[in-house]
């Protein structure tokens, strides 16, 4: 079994490519693929996500638009624990802080990156070794007309604040199922922002990212999985 060379044609045969990478480890694909894998992945946070693009054949890479754009489906790797619970909150993608104004959810990257997802959980239990993590079953998802709304409401209030001056009083408790954060390598990195007084300041890049208890709902709907322990 090797890397994909190519995109997939469709849907179909991007989710069975994935599919057929339920029960590898990491350390399986990776050797498949001649690549080295990190011993941990504090310092290579998205290591897996470009393992596994590699072998779907997505191209985009870190472009502002879904991985397999013609398809419009985004790949979204997610680390679950023994109980198929996600250990992390989910990243979609980086929020713009100026020019904002007369933009709408339907025109905005994470409506785009949501509108269709392939999610592909992995082990992600940190007594794990990296290379022997295992790879789940892979699914396609749209978001239903409640979960649309949920995700609407939280992008539409953190832009205001957004576009209101207040992007430094935004904490990761804003939003039901989504959230705003720094998303830089380090505190050194700076964009510009709208201030209070609706001049230009520095600050961090932010990122959008999918709450956990969002992301369990969306695993618990397609396995089925039984109640939780807290």
């Amino acid at each position: 079994m090797q890397p994909a060379s190519c995109p997939p044609a469709n849907s179909t045969e991007l989710l069975t490519r994935a599919q057929q990478l339920a029960g590898f480890t990491l350390g399986e694909l990776a050797e498949m693929a001649n690549i080295s894998i990190p011993a941990n992945f504090q310092r290579h946070k998205g290591w897996s996500g470009q393992l596994i693009e590699l072998w779907l054949g997505a191209q985009a890479g870190s472009k502002p638009q879904q991985d397999f754009p013609e398809l419009g489906i985004e790949l979204k790797t997610i680390p679950i624990d023994d109980f198929g619970k996600p250990l992390e909150t989910t990243y979609v993608c980086y929020a713009h802080l100026t020019g904002i104004a007369g933009i709408q959810w339907q025109q905005s990257n994470v409506f785009n990156k949501l509108s269709r997802v392939l999610w592909l959980p992995i082990q992600g239990s940190r007594d794990i070794a990296p290379a022997q993590r295992q790879v789940g079953s892979a699914f396609i998802w749209q978001p239903s007309t409640r979960q649309n709304q949920q995700l609407q409401q939280d992008w539409e209030e953190i832009m205001d604040k957004i576009a209101m001056g207040e992007i430094e009083h935004l904490t990761a408790r804003h939003g039901e199922v989504m959230q705003l954060r720094p998303k830089a390598a380090n505190g050194q990195v700076l964009t510009t922002a709208v201030g209070a007084d609706g001049q230009q300041i520095k600050t961090r890049p932010r990122g959008f990212y999918l709450k956990k208890n969002f992301t369990a709902a969306i695993l618990k709907q397609a396995f089925a999985l039984p109640p939780q322990s807290p």
